[in-house]
């Protein structure tokens, strides 16, 4: 399984998804002018990632499901 392309992807993007939740939050945390200036671009950098994510762990469970 560690050597499936789609599954090595799946985990790169669900490891970039905490990274990007984990730096939105620690932004929050520190509040500030860089936090008011771009709270609203991490959520939608997390939401964009995070979607990518969940489509190809789908995909992946469906291929590997037979694809039927």
């Amino acid at each position: 399984m560690l050597s499936d392309p789609i599954f090595l992807f799946v985990a790169a993007a669900c490891l970039v998804v905490l990274a990007i939740l984990l730096f939105g939050i620690a932004s929050f945390a520190k509040g500030g002018e860089f936090n008011k200036r771009n709270a609203n671009k991490i959520m939608r950098w997390r939401l964009g990632v995070q979607f990518v994510a969940v489509v190809a762990i789908v995909l992946f469970a469906w291929l590997r499901s037979g694809g039927n």
